[in-house]
């Protein structure tokens, strides 16, 4: 298994934040160079959020080698608000690397197009993964969000080093194992965005999970427009392709160097966290 780490620059919690991935002391973009499946058979997850926490950190499209960075709206880095009964989020949250959801195309289950990001992902395991960490994991199921008109798959995975991992086969398990989670998702992605003046998400599938099969099968449409992407038979000017082991986009670990280093430099203290960061939101019962 491919040993990785990330190199931090900027402050945390500010718009200057970077986490740039390396494997092996390489630096390697987490979008393009690390692998969709370990060599022992297990997707691997980038994992941008940790359990519990709020910052909206995710993988930068635009940026050479596509850290992952704080999200910022109107200059102002974001936050995720605490939706009774919930602190932030209540998985490891991420993406699968080598995904993407086309833009350009209509997604033939949803009816609407790709909101143009790798794939997301959820890991339901007990262990809280680190921001930066890459961890093989089990996939189950996933859940079709329609986020303001765009496709958002949503994949349910379990971390493969989970003490009940064995007993995660497909989505039905999570139910006996974890009573009441996936409801509680399904919730948490409909109001999520409302105590920011959003409207609730809306879902495929009247709300239900679709199983393992069904999951694997929207994550091998993903790979496969990212491979379009990055072959050019697809373009897309808002992505940046730069990696430093792939056919097309190829740069030399020189050029990636300096891409870190012109960076903002790292600064051991965090940013000061919003003033409201505990407040918590109650959703009324007829949103």
């Amino acid at each position: 298994m491919a040993d990785y780490s990330i190199e931090r620059r900027g402050q945390l919690y500010s718009d200057s934040f970077r986490a740039y991935f390396k494997r092996d002391s390489n630096l390697v973009s987490p979008f393009h160079d690390i692998p969709l499946m370990s060599k022992d058979g297990h997707y691997n997850m980038v994992v941008e959020v940790s359990r519990w926490t709020n910052a909206k950190i995710e993988i930068s499209k635009d940026l050479p080698l596509n850290p992952i960075k704080q999200d910022v709206k109107k200059g102002k880095p974001r936050f995720v608000a605490n939706v009774f009964p919930h602190h932030g989020y209540p998985w490891n949250y991420g993406a699968f690397p080598q995904t993407w959801e086309d833009p350009a195309l209509t997604d033939p289950h949803t009816g609407f197009k790709g909101d143009n990001d790798p794939m997301d992902v959820c890991d339901i395991s007990d262990i809280r993964a680190e921001m930066g960490s890459v961890i093989q994991v089990k996939v189950l199921g996933v859940l079709a969000m329609i986020d303001e008109g765009e496709t958002d798959w949503k994949v349910i995975v379990v971390n493969v080093m989970d003490p009940n991992a064995s007993k995660y086969n497909d989505i039905s398990d999570v139910e006996n194992i974890k009573p009441g989670l996936l409801s509680a998702t399904v919730d948490w992605f409909k109001y999520y965005k409302v105590p920011d003046g959003k409207p609730v998400n809306q879902f495929a599938f009247n709300e239900e999970f679709k199983d393992k099969d069904f999951a694997v099968s929207v994550i091998q449409a993903a790979n496969a427009a990212w491979k379009n992407l990055m072959s050019g038979a697809t373009k897309n000017d808002s992505i940046s392709t730069a990696n430093t082991t792939q056919e097309n986009g190829k740069i030399s670990q020189e050029d990636a160097e300096k891409a870190v280093s012109s960076s903002a430099a790292f600064v051991e203290q965090a940013a000061d966290l919003p003033d409201n960061i505990s407040q918590v939101f109650h959703i009324p019962a007829k949103i």
